[in-house]
């Protein structure tokens, strides 16, 4: 099957040609049509499937007909980059259309957003908070929205904004069409698409296990080594494009700094970087100007970089879905890639489940120029001074004064 079979507005086909778009992929092939019927849909899919199209496609082919300047799609999504990402699909696809869009986020000013929202856009792509922002200030109206996207909705729970979402939704009709992407689905999920969605059909595609054109390799080392041990990888691996995970922020930024140390040509992304920052690392990252990206979980959540050759698990992520979504950043488009896990004693319950899901064992190795026997150093000891008490407080003081804090 081809593109040509759904039907689509012609006037979308330069923007499909355009994105080297062929043969539609499982979810495209699954979920087109669906959207394009006009039910509301669950799906679910790995990253590097084509998901954003299979939802901006059939988006774009309602907007041809009917009004124009006004919002008639929404699409919420948690990160900036993903927003960003959405947006730039958007106006690759629509081709030679006249059909405008957005992308809303904070951290950058809110002028130039404010003033597209009043010049009138058809698509709003936007994270929750400063969506919010603009709907209380009047500058933002979903009062006449026809289509709704709620994509990565199981990370959009885990940082919090499950009630951002709720107080999104008292604000655009009843009477929609509404479609919520998520790779899981905790309760919370299950609970929202059931108050959400009217009938939806469901779509998974390649939910179980990750891609297959990945490899994978565990590399147990003690904790105290593994910085040694990722630059020794990297030092015997094609470091063209490899991105690495990191748990938190503040060793993404820490990793970074050391690995550049050791030669080579890194950049980092998380949320201590500003949106400038993170945008100039991205797009160092893709032109090649970087050999590597330190990242965390969070940061590069919807990172569509289809020559990444090697993922890097400096830290195991905290769940067997996290870790597939990790991997699912090489080995995409066709291409082979290649996943490193930096494995501690600490990480062996994990491992099992990714072993249970991907039905094998994944091989581990040892460098053998690699020295594993260095001792943990020894960190002296800081005595704490104790904190001094305030006599002037009591303590049913201190008790209510922590409550309103």
């Amino acid at each position: 099957m081809n593109f040509n079979q759904f039907n689509l507005d012609s006037r979308l086909n330069d923007g499909i040609k355009r994105e080297g778009y062929h043969t539609p992929t499982p979810i495209q092939l699954a979920a087109i049509p669906l959207a394009l019927a006009g039910h509301d849909l669950i799906g679910t899919a790995q990253t590097g499937t084509g998901k954003t199209a299979a939802f901006v496609l059939p988006i774009l082919h309602k907007l041809l007909t009917g009004p124009r300047n006004r919002t008639r799609a929404l699409i919420i999504t948690p990160t900036r980059e993903l927003a960003e990402q959405i947006h730039q699909a958007i106006g690759s696809l629509r081709g030679g259309t006249n059909i405008r869009s957005i992308a809303i986020y904070g951290g950058v000013g809110a002028a130039v957003q404010i003033e597209a929202l009043h010049r009138g856009v058809e698509i709003v792509v936007a994270c929750p908070g400063r969506l919010l922002d603009h709907i209380q200030n009047k500058h933002a109206k979903l009062g006449q929205l026809e289509v709704l996207v709620l994509d990565e909705a199981d990370r959009m729970l885990d940082m919090g904004f499950l009630p951002d979402i709720k107080r999104i939704l008292q604000h655009v009709p009843v009477r929609r069409q509404t479609m919520l992407f998520s790779a899981t689905f905790p309760k919370e999920i299950e609970r929202l698409a059931a108050q959400t969605l009217h009938k939806p059909e469901r779509v998974a595609i390649g939910l179980a296990r990750p891609v297959h054109t990945v490899t994978h390799t565990l590399y147990p080392v003690p904790h105290h080594l593994k910085r040694g041990l990722v630059i020794k990888l990297l030092q015997q691996t094609d470091t063209n494009s490899v991105l690495i995970f990191t748990r938190t922020k503040h060793r993404a930024q820490r990793l970074a700094k050391q690995i550049a140390g050791s030669g080579f040509k890194v950049t980092s992304l998380h949320s201590n970087r500003t949106q400038g920052q993170r945008r100039a690392a991205l797009k160092g990252f893709k032109q090649g100007r970087y050999q590597i990206m330190v990242a965390t979980d969070i940061a590069a959540r919807g990172l569509d970089i289809d020559s990444i050759s090697h993922v890097i698990n400096y830290d195991m992520p905290d769940t067997a879905d996290a870790y597939i979504h990790r991997i699912g950043r090489t080995g995409r488009a066709k291409r082979t890639g290649e996943a490193f896990t930096l494995i501690t004693a600490d990480d062996q319950a994990l491992v099992q489940k990714i072993e249970k899901i991907m039905k094998q064992k994944l091989p581990r190795q040892t460098l053998p120029d690699f020295n594993y026997d260095v001792p943990k150093p020894d960190y002296p000891q800081t005595a704490r001074k104790p904190k001094p008490r305030n006599k002037r407080t009591s303590p049913a003081r201190s008790h209510y004064r922590a409550r309103q804090i």
